[in-house]
């Protein structure tokens, strides 16, 4: 289940997509352990609410990407590094990130988990951007894909200024719909 929207997905659509790839991801691994890789700062409202969905047991670990432009020899390069390298051998490692856009940075991430040798290494993301991707990989488990181009804020997702990321449904765009407020505060 997919669903392209360029407008955007509402909380209560997260949450029942969010919960159905709970249920797939449960079955995927058929009650074995799971190690859990959380990217931050993207990842960690969707992770949050996936895991609770999946049972079976599991550790989770954070890794945060440092992302440079750096020039050498009079070209632009991007170096991304991960500060924690995990011993996951012979373990199903779930890598979880918000959006999976050029995939490089996933790809590179696969790559450095699997230098440990684990047992299966699959990746879950919210959403799929294939028009934009760069390298030949694709999620294990997505939840909505979208061809829009544009910034995704809310559920965890920030706008260029850094604001949005606690607003429960995601919007297509920089601008996000404002968080209703309850009567009475």
């Amino acid at each position: 289940m997919s669903g392209r929207n360029a407008a955007g997905f509402s909380a209560a659509r997260i949450a029942a997509r969010v919960a159905a790839l709970g249920r797939e991801i449960t079955r995927g691994y058929r009650g074995r352990r799971i190690d859990v890789v959380i990217t931050l700062d993207r990842g960690f409202v969707f992770a949050a609410d996936l895991i609770r969905r999946v049972d079976a047991p599991m550790v989770c670990h954070f890794v945060h990407e440092d992302v440079r432009d750096v020039e050498q020899g009079g070209h632009a390069r991007r170096e991304v590094s991960f500060g924690t390298r995990l011993d996951l051998e012979g373990r199903d490692v779930l890598l979880i990130d918000a959006v999976l856009e050029s995939g490089v940075t996933q790809e590179f991430l696969l790559r450095r988990l699997g230098e440990s040798r684990p047992r299966s290494l699959r990746l879950a993301v919210l959403l799929d951007k294939p028009e934009k991707r760069r390298v030949a990989l694709e999620p294990d488990y997505f939840g909505f894909r979208t061809a829009s181009n544009q910034i995704w804020v809310g559920y965890g997702l920030a706008a260029a200024n850094g604001t949005g990321r606690n607003l429960p449904q995601l919007s297509a765009g920089a601008k996000a719909a404002p968080r209703k407020r309850a009567k009475g505060r």
